[in-house]
């Protein structure tokens, strides 16, 4: 957990620098970066957590390694303006290499201590060290060169693990894996909660509205939708294969993606609903819609995937996400509260009709 709560800070970084962008009027180069800086944090922790659950040694020098990818993921952390703003990943290149490093040693040390593991493991440390290498040079690359550059290298990275688990060997443990990701989406829902709470509290001073108001009770009503959502169960009876379990995971890059992108839509909103920004309503309600919305159909996606055949319904997501991205059209005529209120239900709907339908 505190491993995990270091990531949480680059992710708030992260999401208050895409608000930032969004307020500015940067809509499309604020989520272009966001996407970036949140791919280097989520595929930092995602490595972890699967090389964790199979060689959890707990040792000192396990320990100490770990320390060092913390420290990674808070220089990550302190250069995420600098890329969102100016554009310049230096220091978020730096702290993603001091995340990474440690982990080419972990995979050497399980080399050297677990023989039937040894080819899987060398090929991972093999593959890091390579990638690494390329994302330092990238550094080099002149804009929009450096665009593709990282497209590139973020393929590379997610080819790094199938590669090396071709060999096989290697046990992963399905409840762990599941465990993990429930605690990492609740640790970025608590983000989300800060975040809103210190804009609703930096707008008050100003005095409470009705508008202020609507977007708190709908802010809150998502969040819990989203809990309630991600919280169904029965993802981990699906994991019937590596390659199953491994999709799953990777599919939850747009899922912790959008909760986080939640928490800086929400900053856009609750400014937008105090006149403290000069972003269009409809704007306003797109930072809020759009994530929300993609948290659903990633959601319903990786359910099929895992749930028995028959399970899964999809109409009422389906329906849900494309009413949320109607919502915003609400904002111009009614508000930008009233807008978010009217998101709020609608999840809280569509589960409505589910959990219904899974009781009849």
């Amino acid at each position: 957990m505190l491993f995990d709560l270091c990531f949480v800070v680059a992710v708030s970084q992260a999401a208050a620098q895409l608000a930032h962008g969004i307020e500015e009027g940067h809509s499309l180069q604020a989520v272009a970066g966001f996407a970036m800086v949140f791919f280097a944090i989520w595929w930092a922790w995602m490595s972890f957590t699967w090389f964790a659950s199979a060689y959890d040694t707990d040792d000192g020098p396990f320990r100490l390694l770990t320390l060092v990818q913390m420290a990674g993921a808070l220089i990550l952390a302190a250069g995420v303006p600098a890329a969102l703003s100016d554009y310049d990943f230096t220091q978020v290149t730096i702290g993603y290499a001091v995340m990474r490093i440690p982990m080419v040693a972990q995979w050497l040390r399980a080399a050297r201590e677990h023989p039937e593991g040894r080819q899987t493991a060398r090929r991972n440390a093999l593959g890091i060290t390579v990638v690494q290498v390329l994302w330092i040079l990238r550094l080099l690359l002149p804009h929009p060169f450096d665009y593709i550059g990282f497209v590139v290298l973020a393929l590379a990275e997610i080819a790094v693990p199938v590669w090396a688990e071709g060999t096989g060997a290697i046990k992963w443990h399905p409840e762990h894996i599941a465990e993990r990701y429930g605690l990492f989406t609740i640790i970025v829902l608590g983000e989300v909660i800060l975040a809103s709470t210190v804009a609703f509290g930096s707008a008050m001073h100003a005095g409470v509205s009705i508008q202020l108001i609507l977007v708190a009770v709908g802010g809150l009503l998502l969040m819990f939708g989203i809990w309630w959502a991600y919280f169904l169960g029965g993802d981990v009876h699906g994991f019937r294969s590596g390659k199953v379990v491994r999709t799953w995971a990777y599919g939850h890059y747009v899922v912790f993606g959008s909760v986080a992108a939640l928490g800086g839509g929400l900053e856009v909103a609750v400014r937008a609903a105090e006149h403290n920004v000069h972003v269009p309503p409809l704007v306003a309600g797109y930072a809020v819609a759009v994530p929300v919305a993609l948290f659903l159909i990633a959601g319903l996606l990786l359910r099929w995937l895992v749930w028995p055949t028959g399970t899964v319904m999809p109409i009422p997501f389906i329906a849900a996400s494309v009413a949320l991205l109607l919502c915003p059209l609400l904002a111009p005529p009614l508000g930008i509260g009233a807008a978010i209120l009217v998101m709020g239900l609608i999840p809280a709907a569509a589960l409505a009709v589910l959990l219904s339908r899974r009781s009849a």
